[in-house]
């Protein structure tokens, strides 16, 4: 069996009363999923906009170069994007990055921070391209501990302390962030060196059956809420029910959840999910 290219199909919601900060761009041979993060200080949500001109930039790129190594793409993106609105490392929206791209007889992926990419074989296994650098980071920390215990208490993501032990988190993110420290993380900002740091994976486009590509919101129905009882299960539905309805469900779940008190998280995430299928094409009777 061979495979001639990828069918995608996708589910996307917001998080709370407000546009999503996720995009999921796709491009001739690749999709590109991605999650926004807008700094502490400003006004309006910025992570949006920055995911949505990162994304077509890298679109851009590899129209440009569909043959080029994927860090490279990143790292052009990041840079033209940085350079055309000036943007300042540390005080600039960011983005977490992935991109799946189809190209002759290999499909390749790229992985920053935490927006996985899930392949499944013809075979049945699973390989999971993870980037949990910003997961170890934080996790750690008392804070963390704390306002999740919060949430349990019933106090709520308004309350005046969960905002608090977020920032306090935040700021301890961004010493970490994009400088190379020990323990450290790297998302796509205002720094192109952060691309040289991506995960990144090859497969034969002949042994994969499908690809998930998500964000954390999206990602939590497994790794957090436990709705699916494995990557394989959560492939499954979006083959069977469509990654509309995925999405549709982990939001749902969350809704009944209004303050945490089950699943503590962060907040009422935004959720993307991008589900590519390999359809096999069957060799000329010999």
């Amino acid at each position: 069996m061979i495979h001639n290219s990828f069918s995608v199909a996708a589910g996307e919601l917001s998080g709370e009363g407000r546009s999503s900060e996720d995009r999921i761009v796709q491009a001739p041979g690749a999709v590109i999923v991605l999650d926004g993060v807008s700094t502490l200080t400003d006004d309006e949500p910025r992570g949006g906009w920055y995911a949505e001109v990162l994304g077509n930039r890298v679109a851009s790129v590899l129209a440009a170069g569909p043959d080029a190594d994927l860090r490279q793409v990143l790292e052009q993106a990041i840079a033209g994007i940085a350079g055309e609105h000036g943007l300042v490392a540390g005080a600039s929206p960011a983005a977490t990055v992935a991109v799946v791209r189809h190209r002759g007889d290999t499909v390749d992926a790229l992985v920053l921070a935490d927006t996985p990419v899930i392949a499944r074989t013809v075979a049945g296994t699973i390989d999971p391209v993870h980037d949990d650098r910003l997961a170890r980071l934080v996790t750690d920390r008392p804070q963390y501990a704390e306002y999740q215990a919060r949430l349990r208490e019933g106090r709520g993501f308004q309350a005046p302390e969960h905002r608090i032990l977020l920032q306090e988190l935040r700021a301890h993110q961004l010493r970490h962030l994009n400088n190379g420290a020990p323990g450290g993380y790297w998302v796509a900002e205002a720094v192109p060196e952060a691309a040289r740091h991506a995960v990144v994976r090859s497969w034969p486009a002949r042994d994969l059956a499908d690809i998930l590509v998500m964000t954390d919101g999206a990602s939590a129905g497994i790794e957090e809420y436990g709705l699916y009882l494995s990557w394989d299960d959560l492939a499954d539905a979006c083959l069977t029910d469509g990654p509309d309805t995925v999405v549709r469900f982990i939001h749902d779940t969350e809704a009944a959840d209004p303050d945490g008190r089950r699943w503590p998280r962060y907040k009422k995430s935004d959720k993307a999910l991008a589900y590519l299928r390999f359809a096999p094409v069957a060799r000329p009777a010999s």
